[in-house]
C-alpha cells in the first residue's frame, strides 16, 4: 500500500514514528509538505501535486497537520477526499476541532460534560461573564492555539479585561472558561483509535504552571481510566467525526470533563510514557480500511 504523510516536519518524531511503522508494516511511505501542494481543479479528475509531481498513486494519507496551516492542510485532506483517498482525519472534523469554541459547542450539544465556558462579544462587562463560570480565576483561551500557547489564568476582574480587550485589539477571539481548581494543574490524555482507547496518561504541571503541557515541562505517568471515563472519551471522538484522536480530560469535582479533542495528536510524550505503539495501530487502521490498492498507473 502507498501511503502519504502530510507533515511540515519530516524529522518531526510523530511524522518519523508513523513513517517508520508503516515501513515496517511493508507499506510504501511518503512523507508529503501539505503547504508545497498546488490543487488542481477540474471537472471529474482533482489532482494534487507536490513540486509539480501529481499524487494520483496514493491509498491513503495521515494528515499531521499543523495549527498554522489549518486551512490550507484542509484544502489539501479535502481534495485527497474527492480522489476517494482514504485519510484518517477528514477536512471538515479537522477545521472543527481546531476552533476551540466550535468544538466546545458539538461536545455541548450532544451533552458531553465540558467546564464552564463563556464566549465574549465585543465590549461585553466581564463581571457577568466571571459569574457565570464560577467566578474568578478564570481561563481565558485562544480559539486556535497548541502547547498551551495563549492559555492564560487570569486572577482579577482587571486582568480579564485587560487581556480580553489586547486579544481583541489583534483581532483574536478568545474564550473564558471556568478554572478547575481540584484537578491541580492536572489533565488525562487519551489517545484513541478506530473507536478504541490505544494510551492513556496523565500529565502535570510543573510547580507554579497550571497548564499540563509536556512543552512547558509538565510531567507524565501512565493513568488508569474510569469505565466513566472511558466511555465520555469514546463519544467524544465519535461526536467530532474522528478515527484518530487525543481527548483531554479534567477530573473535577463533578466528574469527568472534555477539555479538548485533538484531531493531530502528538506521539512522542504518550509513545514514550506509556511504551504502545500508537503508530502501529494506526496503520494497521488503514490496512483493514483499505482492502484494495490501487492497479499502478
Amino acid at each position: 500500500m502507498r501511503i502519504g504523510i502530510l507533515s511540515r516536519g519530516p524529522q518531526l518524531y510523530s511524522t518519523q514514528s508513523i513513517y517508520q511503522a508503516g515501513l515496517r508494516r511493508g507499506h510504501t511511505m511518503y512523507i508529503v509538505d501539505h503547504i508545497r501542494c498546488n490543487l488542481l481543479l477540474n471537472e471529474g479528475r482533482p489532482t494534487v501535486l507536490c513540486d509539480d509531481v501529481p499524487l494520483q498513486h496514493l491509498d491513503a494519507i495521515i494528515p499531521r497537520i499543523g495549527a498554522s496551516v489549518t486551512s490550507q492542510g484542509a484544502a489539501v485532506i479535502n481534495q485527497f477526499q474527492s480522489m476517494k483517498v482514504f485519510t484518517t482525519t477528514k477536512a471538515d472534523a479537522l477545521l472543527e476541532c481546531r476552533d476551540k469554541l466550535r468544538c466546545l459547542q458539538r461536545l455541548a450539544h450532544f451533552g458531553i460534560p465540558i467546564p464552564c465556558t463563556v464566549f465574549p462579544g465585543s465590549g461585553q462587562a466581564v463581571g457577568p461573564m466571571i459569574d457565570t463560570v464560577g467566578g474568578l480565576p478564570v481561563v481565558i483561551k485562544l480559539l486556535e492555539s497548541t502547547h498551551g500557547i495563549g492559555v492564560i489564568l487570569a486572577e482579577t476582574v482587571r486582568s480579564v479585561e485587560s487581556t480580553i480587550e489586547a486579544f481583541h485589539r489583534l483581532r483574536e477571539k478568545v474564550i473564558i472558561q471556568e478554572y478547575i481548581k481540584e484537578s491541580n494543574g492536572a489533565d488525562i490524555r487519551v489517545l484513541v483509535v478506530a473507536g478504541e482507547v490505544i494510551a492513556v496518561m496523565k500529565r502535570q504541571a510543573r510547580a507554579g504552571e497550571f497548564r499540563s503541557n509536556l512543552h512547558r515541562g509538565a510531567s507524565a505517568t501512565v493513568a488508569v481510566l474510569s469505565p466513566r471515563e472511558e466511555a465520555l472519551a469514546l463519544r467524544a471522538v465519535r461526536v467530532m467525526g474522528l478515527d484518530v484522536a487525543g481527548v483531554d480530560i479534567l477530573r473535577s469535582s463533578r466528574g469527568p470533563l472534555i477539555m479538548e479533542v485533538n484531531a493531530s495528536p502528538g506521539l512522542e510524550g504518550i509513545e514514550t510514557i506509556t511504551k504502545v505503539d500508537i503508530a502501529v495501530k494506526i496503520i494497521s487502521f488503514i490496512e483493514k480500511q483499505v482492502k484494495k490498492p490501487k492497479i499502478e498507473q
